[in-house]
C-alpha cells in the first residue's frame, strides 16, 4: 500500500523561495570594517540569487551538474551564491582558503571546477594558482582587492568577470529547475591531514533535512527573533549548515567576511547585538582574551554553539560568567556536520554539577543520526558510560562514501565505512545509558602507553584549566619503556612565571589525572599550531617532536 501524500522534492530551492518570501524582511548584516556595515534583506537575497543563476547560465554556458567553485568569506554574496548554484541544479563547492595552495589546486583540478566566485581580497592567493587549474574557464571577481593581479599572461585562458557587472539588468526571478532530491548540492573536501583530501557531496535532499534538524528546539533552535554571528566558515561543512537552516525559519545572519580577529568580532556583538554565534573552540579563546583585556558588553549572546573540537571546561565556565551560554555540539565534514548536540535531559536543574557533566558531553542524537561504539577487534559494545570505543554514525545526511575515486567511481574506503556502510568516524569514546556521547580523543591522537589508553583532550582540558595557561596541546611520542609518553605543548599567558613544576603538580592536585598519566615531557611555545579549520593540528607537533625542533624539558 503506497501513501496518498504529494511527492514534492526537498529542494534547496524551496529553501530559498520561502526564505525570500515568508522570511523576506530578515537580513543577512555584514561588516565591513568602517562605521555602518552592509544590510541585506532575505528577499533582496533571493533576486540578486536569481540574477547570479540567470548569468552563470546565459553568460558563462554553466549547464547541468557542473562545479561553480567559491573562494570567499562569509558575507551577502557568498549567501547568493549557495542558494543560486545548487538551485539552479550546478554544484555549489567551496574552497577552503586556508588549506596550503597545492592542496587548493589538486582540490579545483580533482572536482572539475568551471568557474571560481572570489572575493577580491583573496586574489593574491588564487592568482599563482590559476595557470594550474586546467578546468576553470571563468573567475568572478566580487568586492575590493587588486584586479591588476589577473591581468597579463599568467591567466590564461580563463575569462576575468565583475560580480556586480555580471548580475547586473539580470531578471529578479528564475523558473527553478524540479530537480531530482538526491542530485548532488554541494561539496566540501576534507582538510587532508592524512593522504589526498576527499570529496564530500551532500544531496538537496540531506540538506534539506540536516536544515530542519538544525532548527529543531533541541538543537539550536532559533526563530525569526534571533541573529546569528556566524562566525564558522562556509567553506567549512556549509558553515554548519546555518545559511539554509536561517532562510527556513527567517534567522538574521551576521557575517563576519574577513574580521576574525577577537576585536572586531567582540566589536560586532557589542554593535550588532547577535543573541547566537558559531565557531571552533580557538575563536573563542581569543575572544574571552580580548573580552578579559577590554570589556564590552556581550550581555545579548545568550548561546554560544562550540563545535570543530572538544570546548575546554575552563572556557565554557568562563562564558557562563559573561553570560554567554555554550552549547557544546560535535560534527564533522562527512556528517553535514551536525551528528550530536548537549542539551541536558528533562529534570535536571540548571546551574547545578549534574547539569554541567552533561554539556561538558558532545551530547545526543538528533533524529536522523543513528550512533554506535565498535572495538578494536569489531564487537559492538554497550552504551553503558564506561566501554570505550570507535564512533560509527549512519542516516540521511551522513556521507556513504568520497567522490570520484581513481576508476572514477565512489570511494569507499576500508578504514572510513563499515561492510554495513557505516561511517567510521575515527572518534574514541563512550555513550551513556541516556544516549550522551563523550568522545575521549581521536584514534590516531590516543596515547597507548604499557598497555593502557591515556587522552590527550582529557590531559588538555586539565591543562587549560590552570589560570597561567592560554593553550595546550598533548601528543603521543615515543618512549623505550613504556611504547608511547604524553608530550604537553604549553602556551603561558603573558607575565606567567608558572613552570613545568607547578604545571604536574597542578594536574596531580585532588587526583585530577592519575599519577601514571603524568606528562614527563613538556615544552613552552608561542602558539599551538592549528589545522585550516581551527583545530590543534598535532600532526605538526609530532614532526617538530621527531626532528628535535622542539625545546623539551624531561622531569
Amino acid at each position: 500500500m503506497l501513501s496518498t501524500m504529494q511527492d514534492v522534492p526537498l529542494l534547496i530551492s524551496r529553501i530559498l523561495t520561502h526564505g525570500s518570501t515568508i522570511h523576506g524582511t530578515s537580513q543577512v548584516t555584514t561588516w565591513t570594517g568602517e562605521d555602518e556595515p552592509h544590510r541585506r534583506s532575505f528577499a533582496e537575497i533571493g533576486a540578486r540569487a536569481a540574477q547570479l543563476a540567470h548569468a552563470l547560465k546565459d553568460d558563462l554556458g554553466v549547464t547541468g551538474d557542473e562545479r561553480v567553485a567559491t573562494l570567499a568569506w562569509n558575507n551577502a554574496e557568498h549567501v547568493e551564491a549557495y542558494f543560486a548554484i545548487p538551485s539552479m541544479g550546478a554544484v555549489l563547492h567551496t574552497l577552503n582558503l586556508r588549506l596550503p595552495p597545492e592542496q587548493l589546486a589538486w582540490i579545483v583540478n580533482h572536482a572539475a571546477d568551471r568557474v571560481i566566485i572570489a572575493n577580491g581580497s583573496l586574489l593574491p592567493l588564487l592568482a599563482p594558482l590559476l595557470p594550474h587549474l586546467k578546468p576553470v574557464e571563468h573567475v568572478v571577481v566580487t568586492g575590493p582587492g587588486d584586479r591588476s593581479l589577473l591581468d597579463g599572461a599568467a591567466v590564461g585562458h580563463i575569462h576575468v568577470h565583475e560580480y556586480e557587472d555580471l548580475i547586473a539588468g539580470k531578471p529578479t526571478s528564475y523558473d527553478w529547475p524540479e530537480l531530482d532530491e538526491r542530485q548532488a548540492a554541494a561539496m566540501c573536501y576534507t582538510s587532508g591531514t592524512t593522504g589526498d583530501p576527499k570529496g564530500v557531496v551532500y544531496s538537496h535532499r540531506s540538506v534539506y533535512l540536516h536544515s530542519m534538524q538544525v532548527n529543531m528546539a533541541q538543537s539550536m533552535g532559533l526563530t525569526d527573533e534571533d541573529t546569528s554571528l556566524v562566525v564558522v566558515p562556509q567553506f567549512h561543512v556549509n558553515a554548519w549548515g546555518l545559511p539554509h537552516a536561517t532562510f527556513m525559519t527567517g534567522v538574521n545572519m551576521l557575517m563576519p567576511d574577513r574580521f576574525l580577529q577577537p576585536a572586531p568580532l567582540a566589536a560586532m556583538i557589542e554593535s550588532e547585538r547577535p543573541t547566537h554565534a558559531a565557531a571552533v573552540p580557538t575563536i573563542w579563546q581569543g575572544l574571552l582574551a580580548e573580552l578579559t583585556a577590554n570589556p564590552r558588553d556581550v550581555s545579548c549572546l545568550g548561546q554560544v554553539t562550540i563545535g570543530g573540537s572538544a570546548c575546554p571546561p575552563s572556557l565554557m565556565e568562563a562564558f557562563d560568567k559573561l553570560g554567554m551560554r555554550v552549547c557544546h555540539a560535535w560534527g564533522m565534514t562527512e556528517t553535514s556536520p551536525l551528528g550530536t548536540i548537549a542539551r541536558p535531559p528533562a529534570g535536571v536543574a540548571a546551574g547545578t554539577e549534574e547539569e554541567f557533566a552533561y554539556r561538558l558531553t558532545q551530547g545526543r542524537f538528533p533524529a536522523g543520526v543513528e550512533g554506535r561504539l565498535t572495538g578494536p577487534g569489531g564487537e559492538r559494545l554497550p552504551w553503558d558510560g564506561e566501554s570505550a570505543g570507535e564512533l560509527e554514525v549512519r542516516g540521511p545526511w551522513i556521507a556513504g562514501a568520497y567522490y570520484n575515486g581513481p576508476d572514477g567511481e565512489p570511494l569507499r574506503p576500508a578504514d572510513k565505512f563499515s561492510e554495513d556502510g557505516w561511517l567510521k568516524t575515527g572518534d574514541v569514546g563512550t555513550i551513556s545509558a541516556d544516549g550522551y556521547l563523550t568522545l575521549t580523543d581521536r584514534a590516531k591522537d590516543v596515547i597507548k602507553s604499557g598497555g593502557e589508553w591515556i587522552s590527550s583532550v582529557e590531559l588538555e582540558n586539565a591543562l587549560m584549566s590552570h589560570p597561567d595557561v592560554a593553550e595546550a596541546a598533548v601528543v603521543a611520542v615515543p618512549d623505550d619503556k613504556w611504547g608511547e609518553r604524553p608530550l604537553a605543548t604549553v602556551v603561558l599567558k603573558e607575565g606567567s612565571t608558572a613552570t613545568f613544576e607547578t604545571l604536574r603538580a597542578f594536574l596531580a592536585d585532588e587526583g585530577k589525572i592519575a599519577k601514571w598519566q603524568l606528562p614527563e615531557r613538556w615544552t613552552i611555545v608561542e602558539a599551538v599550531p592549528k589545522t585550516s579549520v581551527g583545530k590543534f593540528d598535532k600532526k605538526v607537533l609530532r614532526r617538530q617532536y621527531a626532528e628535535g625542533e622542539l625545546d623539551v624539558t624531561s622531569l
